[in-house]
């Protein structure tokens, strides 16, 4: 009984931990859009101002759709009439073994490449036709952890985080680094705004590359393998501040991982790639796709099988 009791007491702590953690997330993420808001009363229209902020889960509302996508290097097919569609506000993962074309299709995904035939339509504009202001307005709304953080190592993290607020929005330096230190301190790097990437373990760099992939309040959030490199201490502690900005903002979030923990851990919705059919070989929950696909790619992949 003694230890049910402290094991029901320790739950509750986690829990609570978890209230507040969220609770923190919404106060930061609200306090540096009122920010921007305020400095400039038209910034409710601006493109790279947030609106219309979905907290909670997911609704069936699609945001974006990818249709019939066929992908090309050269002569070569990468993937061939994949389609799908991620909801707003969900967690969806695109998984699959190495060589089977994630990475390739989030890079369809965010525009930085252009398929061979198909469309990706973000909130309804088609980005690898949109062009001008209609592409500069897609980007905009759109952040990206990259699998090796891509942060500037000769520039400060504070610099790091500021670089897109300088390039896109025009706010006064004072304001910028108000909202740079709101957006570490969401990913838990207050006090850091004066360090180098250098100066950094990988987990901090990672949390570094999250804070500016947020600051300029994307509604989408793309991560490439984030946890590549991580012990697991730190990957599920990245996984817990994922988690919370997700539930806390309300950010659409399309991840590419082989990570299982991760996986079980953080997504809502998977699709699964394989390379020899160039697509979709699986869609589904986690676990719906580890306990009832009868499909062995699925299985070995799974439970850690070799084909």
């Amino acid at each position: 009984m003694d230890r049910q009791m402290a094991g029901c007491r320790s739950q509750g702590v986690r829990i609570r931990r978890q209230e507040e953690q969220k609770s923190g997330v919404e106060e930061n993420y609200f306090r540096s859009s009122d920010l921007r808001k305020r400095a400039a009363p038209g910034m409710d229209e601006a493109p790279y101002y947030r609106t219309g902020i979905t907290v909670g889960s997911p609704n069936t509302e699609p945001v974006i759709i990818v249709e019939n996508l066929t992908a090309r290097y050269g002569d070569v097919t990468i993937l061939e009439d994949v389609s799908f569609e991620v909801r707003r506000g969900e967690r969806l993962m695109i998984l699959g073994g190495s060589g089977c074309g994630k990475s390739t299709l989030l890079k369809h995904m965010i525009g930085l490449l252009k398929p061979y035939s198909g469309r990706i339509l973000i909130n309804g504009i088609d980005i690898a036709q949109a062009d001008g202001e209609a592409l500069h307005r897609v980007r905009r709304e759109i952040g990206v952890l990259f699998q090796a953080d891509a942060l500037f190592g000769s520039m400060s993290l504070a610099e790091n985080v500021a670089l897109p607020l300088v390039e896109y929005t025009g706010l006064p330096p004072e304001l910028i680094r108000e909202i740079v230190r709101m957006k570490l301190g969401l990913v838990h790097l207050a006090g850091y705004e004066n360090h180098m990437p250098a100066e950094l373990s990988g987990g901090m760099r990672k949390r570094a590359g999250l804070a500016r992939a947020m600051s300029l309040d994307p509604t989408f959030l793309f991560f490439d393998e984030p946890w590549a490199g991580l012990d697991p201490v730190t990957a599920a502690e990245l996984d817990i501040l994922i988690r919370s900005l997700n539930e806390g903002i309300g950010t659409t979030m399309v991840f590419v991982t082989q990570e299982l923990a991760s996986i079980f851990s953080l997504a809502e919705r998977a699709i699964m790639l394989h390379k020899d059919t160039k697509g979709i070989i699986a869609r589904g929950t986690p676990a719906d796709l580890r306990e009832k696909s009868t499909d062995p790619r699925v299985l070995h992949f799974f439970n850690r099988q070799a084909d």
